[in-house]
């Protein structure tokens, strides 16, 4: 399964029962957590989601509605008897930050947690199952988003197709790499008569706190789900680019400028206590658009 669980999907003050960013990325086994606001830890508990399975934690960036909830879910992990490594990518600033709290707390973790700073743009993990690459947006401080993408081969194996060759593991892997193989008897088993096509592969895209900038959507072209936030309605694109936001409209240009397949708003200001007038205006421009609603997973299809 490849979805995304919104757990905070409201700006910088929590209101209406509605709560500061982060959500949980899930890829099969594999669980992220994107930014993690105030009461991240108790959005968790709350929708049943295990701190255990968290490996990696992505940091946008360094206002608190971001990552005020770290130092706490961090802590409550090392309570819970976590013993396997914890990655954080973040501003660099946000090293020592960590270290003073856990320093004047004399706390001490039953894990390694290692820190890397997003310094540039490019890949941050590259493993056989995923990979997780940064880029820069647009916002008042140093910010960044993230895209997450699966890896598949190219090739599916045809099961009663391949059952009467009696292959390794080796074999099946050239064949889903979409070669040839020969047996132990000398068969050539062509790879077009015992394999179809795989699945496209699926992407999503974390677009952090930004201003409109139109060279956002290269970044994120054609990934299969991205989220952008979408502070403001439409009427206050000045507010919104004052403050280094965005609208409805121009969170839903990027999408559609972006090839995107679907599109994921959030970060709602407290000012708004109802959101239907969101989607109604995202909508006007990228009809697939659905809100970041909180305890709900988004299926990445």
């Amino acid at each position: 399964m490849f979805g995304v669980t919104i757990l905070g999907n409201n700006s910088a003050l929590p209101a209406y029962d509605r709560h500061p960013t982060a959500q949980v990325v899930t890829l099969d086994q594999f669980q992220f957590l994107v930014d993690c606001g105030e009461g991240t830890q108790m959005q968790l508990a709350r929708y049943k989601i295990r701190r255990s399975r968290i490996n990696h934690i992505f940091i946008s960036h360094l206002h608190g509605d971001h990552y005020f909830g770290l130092p706490g879910l961090i802590t409550s992990m090392g309570l819970l008897g976590r013993d396997t490594d914890l990655h954080l990518y973040a501003p660099p600033e946000l090293k020592p930050i960590i270290d003073l709290i856990l320093s004047a707390a004399d706390t001490k973790f039953g894990y390694t947690l290692h820190f890397h700073p997003l310094d540039k743009e490019g890949v941050l993990v590259d493993n056989a199952k995923f990979s997780v690459e940064t880029f820069h947006v647009y916002h008042r401080i140093q910010c960044w988003g993230f895209i997450f993408r699966e890896k598949k081969k190219p090739r599916k194996i045809n099961k009663q197709a391949i059952t009467p060759y009696h292959l390794n593991a080796t074999q099946y892997e050239s064949l889903k790499s979409g070669e040839d193989v020969t047996t132990d008897t000398g068969e050539v088993v062509l790879n077009e008569t015992v394999t179809v096509a795989n699945t496209p592969v699926r992407s999503y895209a974390y677009c952090a706190d930004t201003l409109h900038n139109p060279t956002l959507a290269d970044k994120v072209k054609h990934v299969t789900m991205v989220y952008h936030e979408t502070t403001y309605l439409k009427g206050l694109e000045e507010r919104a680019s004052q403050r280094f936001h965005s609208t409805t409209h121009q969170a839903a240009d990027i999408a559609l400028k972006a090839n995107a397949g679907r599109l994921l708003i959030g970060h709602f200001s407290s000012k708004y206590e109802e959101l239907n007038d969101f989607l109604e205006e995202a909508r006007e421009v990228f009809p697939t658009t659905d809100l970041a609603i909180e305890g709900v997973t988004y299926r990445i299809l």
